[in-house]
């Protein structure tokens, strides 16, 4: 791909020698929980000076990649993906055994070689013996909600974990909810709330949205904590006004699309059995036509596995970002066992699915958002933020720690400190660390995986404390997600120059 534009100078690509807008992960907005608060890494001044104590190889993870340059990832370190040319990797295979920079360079210790040993420190390719990273769990900045304003939909989607009714929210309990989510965010330090607007369908209730969100900017200036807004949407009917409305207020918006064509409609079809792509597609263009670019969020199933390459192949044709969700089982999915993952098709259907990528490599990375809850943006111990940072206000005010237990509440909008309740419940589900995860600990992934989700682990063995179900699904995609990754950084070092 790259023949014969070998720089002989050593080469460390990273991310963070390119612009931001073109280094930066695509903003997700899924409908889970995803986790901010992760590790402490020691700041820049207390890195090692690159002649202060020998020099060796942490625990990476390496790959190969095309013209002789190599990908080198280390899993307890936040720096992310770096690919190293021939020249950097013969520097850094100096320190194989561990030895200072002044033998490993026999005396040549020039400003490039130095430089270079500089940077692989910084992204966490080399460490001094003796002072090997000790990951630190840092503080969740954002409160994240879910709130059901609806329990009506107008979709019948067969892996649906709601139990619909015509249900809405009414407003004293919108306003409610929104004082407790300031209440929990000012109580417990947090910078930000994250208003994610669902149901149902939460178009069904589109003016209790627009109270809600109205409502909460007037609380983000009276107590300085910030606010987004999140409108998680089938996609089958978004008004003019609509539209507008969210292009004023920035609010975001996520559609739920699961394939192109019968691909989507085998899962997602209206009341009356008629399939539900046409109008989603609609919906998107119309989006995008007002300059709306909406995240695309795709339900894999063993149902709709053969479609996700064109799935994947629609979103970057038209720019939009996305990610690929698991099928969850759950109570009201349990008579379609078509849905059920099973391993090998979903690993050969997400392999189908990179290739689509390699061959149309997005400028932002979508590390974060390829293989279901993996977020390889940033380390983290917990799969997502439920029982942490998460709030998910039903229709009558009630509060769960997932909406995937919305119908087993542990306290509502009322309490002084909602958040403090759901930390201190016993009851619902135990979003452990990953190191107390049996088959995790050991794990070179367990830091981007931690484990996989929780109530789909707990539904599969009854336990909390073990791997997910997936787990072999996550080992064999891994590593062609990091591939990917290494692949856009030398794309953007090539278009910027720094191959030749």
């Amino acid at each position: 791909m790259w023949a014969g534009r070998v720089s002989t100078s050593p080469l460390v690509i990273h991310a963070s020698l390119f612009p931001q807008a073109e280094t930066d992960a695509y903003h997700f907005q899924c409908d889970c929980a995803c986790p901010d608060d992760g590790f402490v890494l020691q700041p820049r001044s207390q890195l090692p000076s690159v002649g202060e104590l020998p020099l060796r190889h942490p625990v990476l993870h390496r790959q190969q990649l095309a013209d002789s340059y190599t990908l080198l990832f280390n899993p307890i370190h936040d720096r992310g993906v770096a690919v190293l040319n021939p020249a950097a990797h013969a520097l850094w295979q100096h320190f194989a055994r561990p030895q200072r920079v002044t033998d490993a360079l026999a005396g040549e210790a020039d400003s490039e070689s130095l430089g270079t040993i500089d940077s692989l420190l910084r992204f966490g390719l080399l460490e001094s013996v003796g002072k090997r990273f000790a990951p630190r769990q840092g503080a969740p900045q954002t409160l994240s909600t879910w709130i059901h304003v609806t329990n009506a939909c107008n979709l019948r989607c067969d892996y649906c974990y709601i139990d619909k009714s015509d249900e809405e929210m009414p407003a004293d309990v919108g306003w409610a909810a929104v004082d407790a989510i300031f209440r929990s965010a000012a109580a417990n330090g947090f910078r930000q709330v994250k208003l994610k607007f669902a149901g149902g369908e939460a178009l069904l209730n589109w003016q209790r949205v627009l109270e809600m969100e109205a409502y909460a900017r007037e609380r983000s200036q009276q107590t300085g904590i910030g606010v987004e807004a999140v409108l998680l949407s089938n996609g089958v009917f978004t008004s003019e006004e609509v539209i507008a409305e969210c292009k004023t207020r920035q609010i975001r918006i996520s559609i739920s699309l699961d394939g192109v064509g019968d691909y989507h409609d085998s899962q997602r079809r209206f009341v009356n059995g008629r399939g539900s792509f046409a109008w989603v597609d609609r919906t998107i263009e119309r989006l995008i036509a007002a300059g709306i670019h909406p995240f695309i969020s795709i339900t894999l199933s063993n149902r709709n596995a053969d479609g996700l390459a064109e799935t994947v192949a629609y979103a970057l044709e038209r720019q939009l970002p996305f990610n690929i969700n698991f099928f969850r089982d759950n109570e009201c999915a349990a008579p379609y066992g078509d849905l059920r993952l099973q391993d090998e098709r979903i690993i050969n259907a997400i392999l189908r699915a990179f290739a689509v990528i390699e061959d149309n490599l997005p400028e932002q990375s979508l590390l974060g958002y390829l293989v279901d809850r993996a977020q390889f943006n940033t380390p983290h111990n917990r799969t997502c933020s439920a029982g942490q940072s998460y709030l998910v206000i039903d229709q009558r005010g009630n509060i769960a720690k997932c909406q995937m237990e919305i119908e087993q509440p542990i306290t509502n909008v009322f309490a002084p400190d909602p958040l403090a309740m759901l930390r201190g419940a016993g009851e619902g589900v135990q979003n452990l660390p990953v190191d107390e995860k049996e088959g995790c600990r050991e794990c070179e992934w367990r830091y981007w995986c931690a484990g996989g989700c929780p109530i789909a682990t707990y539904r599969a063995t009854g336990r909390y404390d073990v791997k997910s179900p997936n787990c072999h699904i996550y080992k064999a995609i891994y590593p062609e997600a990091l591939r990917l990754e290494g692949l856009r950084l030398l794309k953007l070092a090539n278009r910027y120059g720094q191959i030749h």
